[in-house]
């Protein structure tokens, strides 16, 4: 792993394990990775709460191949992965994902344990799905066994049987949207209210373009993955178009085998 942005001595110096002093240097600890993606301290500019997306890509824009994100991904990217959730208080999934990726809870790691106690966080993020239906196996451990209980953000118009369901697995239902569906702006808010400020969603694309639209995203973490796939894949973001772009920032760029690991916040 070597930093590319913000540049620094390190930057530019060889990596000693590489032919000709040349490669791609040595594997970060958890500790400096969670250090890379720390989210910014209130008082220095940080939305409150702070919204990030986490999402992997081809060069190509595909965010899936197959229907899943994992053929495109690979072991230092699933390392952020995980570092990325330590670092959340909550993450927000979309239903199709949960259902596609056979989502679990999320889990307490001992290696920041002592990062999360000092945070004043649970010792695992709780995930929040969004859903508009509840067409959910509730039978899953995602909600009959999670350390953290699992938050469902639905509209005040959902069915009532199956809120009935949610809350007899164990999970919390939270009413974010006036209709059917949930409403971007109302879902940060309403975990907001309940204490979650560091927020963390995996996607799907769709869920990740609602987002965009409302113009909640704080910031998007983007890993580039050198592989090409053709098809007909969703892009990261999928959904409604915004009249003007929204212009993001880069933060900061590191690089393994060929992947770029990107972080952009708001402009």
């Amino acid at each position: 792993m070597r930093r590319l942005f913000p540049v620094t001595d390190e930057t530019a110096a060889p990596a000693p394990d590489g032919p000709s002093g040349e490669g791609a240097g040595r594997e970060w600890s958890l500790a400096e990775l969670a250090a890379a993606y720390a989210y910014p301290e209130p008082g220095t500019g940080r939305a409150e709460p702070y919204l990030r997306a986490n999402m992997v890509s081809t060069l190509d824009g595909a965010a899936q191949h197959d229907g899943r994100s994992q053929p495109i991904s690979s072991a230092t990217d699933m390392r952020i992965f995980g570092t990325l959730r330590a670092l959340a208080d909550v993450v927000v999934v979309g239903a199709e994902t949960v259902r596609r990726e056979g989502y679990r809870p999320a889990r307490a790691r001992a290696e920041f344990a002592a990062l999360r106690e000092a945070a004043g966080q649970a010792p695992a993020p709780a995930i929040a799905v969004v859903t508009a239906s509840l067409d959910l196996d509730f039978s899953l451990p995602l909600f009959t066994s999670p350390l953290v209980p699992t938050l469902i953000l639905t509209g005040a118009a959902a069915a009532p049987d199956r809120v009935a369901a949610a809350g007899e697995a164990g999970a919390r239902v939270v009413t974010a949207g006036d209709g059917m569906g949930v409403d971007p702006a109302r879902a940060v808010a309403a975990l907001a209210g309940l204490g979650h400020t560091r927020l963390l969603t995996e996607g799907g694309p769709r869920l990740l373009g609602q987002m965009v639209a409302a113009g909640v995203l704080d910031e998007l973490c983007l890993t580039v993955s050198p592989m090409l796939t053709a098809g007909d894949a969703q892009r990261v973001a999928q959904g409604p178009a915004v009249a003007v772009p929204h212009r993001f920032s880069l933060l900061s760029m590191l690089e393994e085998d060929g992947f770029l690991f990107t972080r952009y916040g708001r402009a």
